[in-house]
Parts: structure tokens; sequence; C-alpha cells
């Protein structure tokens, strides 16, 4: 499977559109992930959130980075299965704190965001990790945030 693959992102977390906020992963190894969205001019969002001068809600930017990140831990996940003779690892990311959103740059329809997030720090089903959102190769928004593997 292909990392630009809607089924491999549908592989790795839940979300589905209209609520998925990754077009594409393109990369992805032990360092962090990188991804992009290119943002719709006909989203509804537009038409409600200053419709005279249409901005991307920052608390979506942000889970942007969140889904990246749940996409980056469920790559680890699979990949520590592979390379273990242990029992399947259950679960799926789920956000449990957001910590330090800075919003720098509006995006707006049609903008293509690049996403990227990293692992800060791992205690038991903990995951800490930090993100940004570029615009036009700028920061947009910085967040750190932590998930923790629920269900099964």
């Amino acid at each position: 499977m292909e990392l630009n693959d809607q089924h491999y992102l549908y592989s790795r977390i839940p979300h589905r559109p209209p609520f998925l906020w990754l077009d594409e992963i393109t990369e992805i190894n032990e360092e962090g992930i990188r991804a992009k969205k290119t943002i719709s001019a006909n989203l509804d969002i537009f038409q409600g959130h200053y419709p005279d001068y249409p901005i991307m809600p920052g608390v979506l930017l942000c889970e942007a980075v969140f889904q990246a990140g749940a996409v980056y831990i469920s790559e680890l996940m699979h990949k520590q299965q592979k390379n273990s003779d242990s029992e399947q690892v259950g679960g799926i990311p789920v956000l449990t704190r957001i910590l330090n959103a800075r919003f720098k740059r509006e995006v707006g329809p049609g903008d293509t965001i690049e996403i990227a997030a990293h692992l800060t720090e791992r205690i038991g089903s903990a995951w800490f990790l930090k993100g940004n959102v570029r615009v036009r190769g700028q920061i947009a928004v910085q967040v750190e945030f932590a998930c923790a593997l629920k269900g099964d």
C-alpha cells in the first residue's frame, strides 16, 4: 500500500470524509510524519465562518495535525507488531490533551497546507506529540498534544 493511497489512510485511522483532514501522506519515518491537504473553496464551513472573509477554523487545522499524529502512532504500532512475536497491539489513538496551540497565519479557501507531527515522548499507552501546519511555506499553526490508545 502506498502512502498517498486513500486506503492507507483508511487502514490507519477511523476518520472519513467529510471529517478527514488529510489528502495524502508525503513522508513517514522514525522521525515523524508529513502530510498535505488542499482546502476546498466549496467547504460549507466558509459559508458560516467569516463568510465575507473566509478563513479555515484554527480548530480544524489542529485536527489535521491530530489526525496526522494518529496515523503516525498507528504506523509505529503496525511496525512494532510486525517486528515482534507478541500479540497484536490493539486500539486506536484518541486525543486526550491539547497544549500550547498557537495560530500564526490564516488559511483560506484553495490553500494547500503541509502538516507535520512527531513524537516527543511515550509513557505506557500515552503518546505525546508536537506538530504544525504550514501554508505557503510558513507556519500557520503550532500545537502540542497527547493521545491514548482506546478500544480494540
